[in-house]
């Protein structure tokens, strides 16, 4: 399939529409003026084994190891993984499982470290020169410090840096749209780390092989969008600034990709397949820092916020700090929150344990008072198609709800399931207050789960007529080895049956010189 190139549809000055979508109140003057701060080490790190889209990193270290900043602590395993490493210097006190920042609580393999306060670095991973590095090897410097997509999806980084092999890319976009009420980590870094995000966007245009650069603003963000302007010449490449409107859910790439370029990603495809990949702004900051200083990903910004904070801020905070200590270091609560969120509060994951860290992917910590969350009294689907309207894919979410709560799985499905994205923009308009979201989650995972049998059953069945063909296979060729030495035997006798017999003693001594023989 080919598509006209991205040069030929963007236009600077134009947008192109998207379905769907919801404008919620977005509450960022909560903490959009306030400038990103350090929060101070804290006494007890843990840090998940499983941050990432993809396999869980093997573990490195054991319990009373002493582990320097930096250190490699768990390995990518497979070719989707990424490398964990240690966020600060101490001993590791524990090498288990502890509950996961997810709303089941589950635990997870996770390495804990006491903190010793003295923030010690170990070797440095080591530093390339962009300008003379090939692509391959500022992918394995990606993966090698443990980059993974900091908008939330986790994806490891260095695997969309080798879709240039892959795919013909000519354009990537940077996600500096941050649509989520309250955030506002990506604003404050765009606004503060402009010329390193600009650096590390360079980075990656190099490593993908592209021609044209795009970081695409929502309108809200005067600052940021300025900041982020004063590099649109810094690079080799050319980078556009442009702005996009004030819109949930704009920082889906997916739908990012189609309001500048007018193109819609084919379901279950990549924007890849358009020519364009999406990265986060976030993202392009750890890149810059890796690359340029050997800094794995240690550390990210986080947005404290929602009314039940008393100090709403943007806090640099390490990764595997206790969600606890990060409230505290923001003055604790102003009243008993009614609601606790990793993450925006449309897509944001709710927790109730305290304990659980920061990980990679954690742009938000929400306390919500109940003026702030909606309500929880449900009431029956009135079919009035607000959750359709608002769709940013274009499905019916009502029909999806009635086909899940009847446990037709199959049938939901066949009408959208896997493309619905999980935004919540149905559930944030429809009227009887159905958690729609929660319900299309579940039916996600008992569609995979189910699956997951179905491909075990076939791997077993696969398995099972595997063996009976080499148990048949071996009997074959018993069978024919058997056959073939009892024709050989036959042939033998028969052989011995047509030869003339041997002459008789008498006439043999009666042959000349046959005594002396």
């Amino acid at each position: 399939m080919s598509f006209p190139h991205f040069a030929a549809l963007f236009r600077p000055s134009q947008f192109f529409g998207i379905r769907g979508g919801v404008h919620p109140e977005t509450r960022k003057h909560l903490s959009s003026e306030s400038p990103i701060e350090d929060m101070p080490i804290p006494t007890l790190i843990r840090v998940p084994l499983q941050q990432h889209i993809g396999a869980e990193a093997e573990p490195l270290v054991r319990r009373d190891d002493l582990v320097v900043k930096g250190q490699l602590i768990g390995r990518a395993r497979g070719p989707v993984s990424a490398n964990i490493h240690a966020p600060t210097s101490g001993r590791v006190i524990a090498v288990g499982h502890f509950a996961a920042p997810h709303p089941s609580g589950l635990p997870i393999p996770t390495i804990t470290i006491r903190t010793d306060g003295q923030d010690s670095w170990g070797p440095r991973l080591g530093r390339l020169r962009p300008e003379n590095a090939t692509p391959e090897e500022i992918a394995a410097k990606v993966a090698e410090a443990g980059i993974v997509g900091m908008g939330g999806a986790t994806f490891p980084s260095a695997v969309k840096l080798n879709l240039r092999a892959k795919y013909d890319l000519h354009t990537l976009v940077i996600n500096g749209a941050e649509c989520e009420p309250y955030l506002t980590c990506d604003d404050r870094l765009m606004r503060e780390r402009a010329e390193e995000i600009a650096d590390g966007v360079g980075i990656m245009a190099r490593a993908l092989g592209v021609t044209q650069i795009v970081v695409a603003i929502e309108s809200n963000k005067a600052e940021a969008i300025s900041a982020m302007q004063r590099f649109d010449r810094a690079l080799d490449i050319p980078l556009r600034v442009q702005v996009v409107p004030t819109q949930y859910p704009m920082g889906s790439e997916k739908h990012l990709v189609k309001i500048l370029t007018g193109r819609e990603t084919p379901a279950r495809a990549l924007t890849a397949d358009l020519g364009v990949v999406v990265h986060n702004a976030a993202t392009a900051h750890a890149v810059h820092l890796a690359v340029r200083y050997g800094e794995p990903l240690l550390s990210r910004v986080v947005t404290v916020s929602g009314r039940a904070v008393r100090r709403p801020a943007n806090v640099r905070v390490l990764i595997g700090t206790p969600v606890s200590e990060v409230v505290a270091h923001c003055g604790g609560y102003a009243e008993e929150p009614d609601r606790l969120l990793l993450g925006g509060p449309m897509m944001g994951q709710p927790i109730q344990n305290l304990r659980v860290p920061v990980v990679k992917g954690t742009s938000g910590i929400l306390a919500l008072t109940r003026a702030e969350t909606p309500g929880v009294d449900t009431m029956p689907c009135i079919r009035c198609g607000r959750c359709a309207q608002a769709c940013p894919v274009g499905l019916t979410p009502f029909e999806l709800n009635a086909r899940i709560q009847s446990e037709d799985l199959e049938g939901a499905g066949r009408i959208g399931l896997l493309d619905c994205i999980t935004c919540g923009c149905c559930s944030f308009t429809c009227p009887s207050n159905l958690p729609l979201v929660q319900t299309i989650h579940y039916a996600k995972g008992k569609l995979a789960e189910a699956e997951g049998r179905r491909h075990q059953q076939e791997e077993t069945k696969r398995l099972a007529a595997a063996r009976k063909a080499r148990e048949e296979a071996a009997a074959e060729a018993k069978r024919q080895m058997m056959a073939k030495r009892k024709a050989e035997m036959e042939a033998r006798k028969q052989r011995e049956a047509a030869a003339p017999p041997p002459p008789p003693l008498a006439q043999a001594m009666a042959q000349p010189g046959g005594a002396a023989q």
